[in-house]
């Protein structure tokens, strides 16, 4: 086996040889690609995630053209692979590759089609880019029409949380606590459990002002790390 791998045809040809027909159908019922679900028609090779970093690390070569190829798969690994190589791009990356890779990735939003590939990348890139830039992005893609494109929004804050930074992710919040996608609600409560782990006191007082209209799953998320006794008051409104 090469230690290196340079071209995308050949990271493609890698991962199908990778390929195991048991763990791809066990993916494919976990992503929920069944009819009517979340991850409707995705097709799965059966690698997993290990493995796909180590070839990821052997593609360490290739530019962002080369890396879009693979991003563009109906294989769910090699989308998720191909994120892989962008975010270790993103993290050598002088200022202008890191804009082409900021770029190229909310230009692609169609094949960021999973939470797992959204979560794997976007604090990296968009929070990575936008840390020491204008914000306002976020507000667009939470008001975004596709799923995928709300969720990167939301997840994208866990960039600022861990530097304590936290209105954005109060701002996103609030925008998305009406959405009707419950991996929406579980990516905003993750988060605010995450800003919660940091500063108790900031994710108390949103929650003080947003419980009661914050679906279910949301706030189990977001109070998960609470005491029991605090946990109870939210969940049955006496706070």
């Amino acid at each position: 086996m090469s230690d290196k791998l340079n071209t995308a045809d050949a990271v493609r040809a890698e991962l199908r040889r990778s390929g195991n027909p048991d763990i791809a159908a066990h993916s494919a019922r976990f992503f929920k690609t069944g009819p009517g679900e979340y991850g409707e028609g995705d097709l799965f090779l059966g690698i997993r995630v290990p493995v796909l970093r180590a070839v990821a690390k052997r593609a360490k070569e290739l530019d962002v053209p080369d890396i879009l190829k693979i991003l563009e798969s109906s294989y769910h690994e090699e989308r998720l692979a191909a994120l892989i190589m962008l975010v270790n791009l993103f993290k050598k990356a002088d200022p202008d590759t890191r804009t082409e890779i900021y770029e190229a990735y909310l230009a692609n939003t169609r094949w960021i089609n999973g939470w797992d590939l959204v979560d794997s990348s976007a604090h990296q890139i968009v929070g990575g880019y936008l840390f020491e830039r204008d914000r306002s992005p976020l507000a667009e893609l939470a008001r975004s029409s596709v799923l995928w494109e709300r969720r990167i929004s939301i997840v994208t804050t866990y960039h600022f949380i861990k530097r304590d930074q936290y209105g954005d992710t109060l701002l996103v919040s609030e925008m998305l606590l009406g959405d009707k996608e419950d991996l929406i609600h579980k990516a905003v409560g993750w988060m605010l459990r995450e800003m919660g782990n940091r500063n108790r006191d900031v994710e108390t007082a949103f929650l003080e002002r947003h419980y009661r209209d914050m679906p279910r799953t949301m706030l189990r998320y977001a109070i998960e790390k609470y005491p029991e006794q605090e946990r109870q008051a939210f969940l049955k409104g006496w706070i």
